[in-house]
């Protein structure tokens, strides 16, 4: 009469909470099921087997998987191999899983869909948009780029950049190359000599990039398909979207002329390392005559102060003076389209 009593309790009844009843079936409900294997059997008069009895639950949990069952001919209950029940457990929980992947993909393509249109597309009637913080800048890049379909043109002034932010955008490039966009990149002469940068880049032109190089300074820019610029805003953490065609046009030619000027990044030979060092000098002393400070020229030469200032002491060294004074009278003596211009 008791099992009796604990079938009709049983009826209708599963406990729910999959990593709650994995939980107890690798602890205290699995002890009980193996004392039951070691009894060989439980006999339907076992108090456990009683409502208030403090195993009722885990027996229960036993019997609703399946691990437990009525042996009729015995009179008894007995274990079941967890092999035979393993599948009638798990097989409902993975198509689950899958029904919830692609579920998920298919928000993902839903959103997707609507990022890609909040980035083609002006806010209201400005074409311009301002984005601000890094995070919100970084993963509008990352998107923007994702998008790309053409052409990708990035302009990455200042010298070498961090071995970091190269690791996280060397994944972004490869993906678009890998789908066939035409990608050049420009860099200031000063990221040859980043060992971060050449790797990066030997990466990028395995797959088809094309990168150069330049002396001279230039603002940072991407240019997403001739449709889409980004551009520094007033402050490190804001950056402009640009969407008006026109203005987006203008910015690529800037590129394009820029482009045309600088020097292959894979070239290799004694004339062309000797070309760039001319270029970085003659860098330098444009600086010096046009009366920028040292942080100022630095930044534009896209090195550290430090080193603009040992590029300064080379030139001392090589007209034999001690001071900027002298320096900048000798530079004017011997080579008069170096001297700074005077108002007449």
């Amino acid at each position: 009469m008791r099992v009796l009593r604990f079938l009709d309790m049983m009826h209708g009844m599963s406990i729910e909470g999959g990593s709650e009843r994995r939980a107890l079936l690798a602890g205290p409900a699995g002890e009980l099921y193996r004392e039951i294997i070691a009894a060989g059997a439980l006999a339907g008069d076992d108090p456990r087997f009683g409502q208030d009895h403090p195993s009722f639950p885990l027996l229960a949990m036993l019997i609703d998987l399946g691990l437990v069952r009525e042996d009729d001919r015995a009179g008894a209950w007995v274990a079941v191999d967890p092999a035979a029940v393993q599948a009638g457990v798990v097989a409902p929980m993975g198509r689950r899983v899958v029904e919830l992947l692609d579920e998920s993909a298919a928000w993902a393509d839903t959103f997707g869909s609507l990022s890609q249109t909040f980035r083609r597309t002006p806010v209201g009637d400005s074409p311009i948009n301002e984005i601000r913080g890094l995070s919100s800048i970084n993963h509008f890049l990352e998107a923007a780029v994702d998008d790309a379909e053409h052409e990708l043109l990035t302009a990455q002034p200042a010298g070498a950049r961090r071995a970091v932010i190269l690791e996280q955008a060397v994944d972004r490039d490869l993906r678009a190359l890998e789908r066939g966009v035409a990608m050049r990149t420009l860099y200031q002469h000063t990221a040859r000599r980043s060992r971060a940068t050449r790797d990066h880049v030997e990466r990028i032109l395995e797959r088809g990039a094309k990168v150069r190089t330049l002396d001279e300074f230039f603002n940072r820019l991407i240019v997403v398909d001739r449709r889409l610029a980004v551009i520094p805003g007033g402050s490190p953490d804001v950056a402009l979207a640009i969407h008006d065609l026109s203005l987006v046009s203008y910015l690529a030619d800037i590129f394009d002329r820029s482009w045309e000027r600088a020097r292959e990044y894979d070239e290799r030979g004694g004339s062309s390392e000797s070309d760039i060092a001319a270029d970085m000098r003659q860098l330098t002393v444009r600086m010096l005559t046009e009366g920028h400070s040292d942080p100022a020229s630095a930044k534009r030469v896209g090195v550290s102060t430090r080193t603009y200032a040992s590029y300064v002491a080379a030139l001392k060294d090589e007209y034999g003076v001690e001071t900027r004074f002298q320096l900048g009278y000798a530079m004017g003596s011997r080579d008069p389209e170096s001297a700074p211009e005077r108002a007449d």
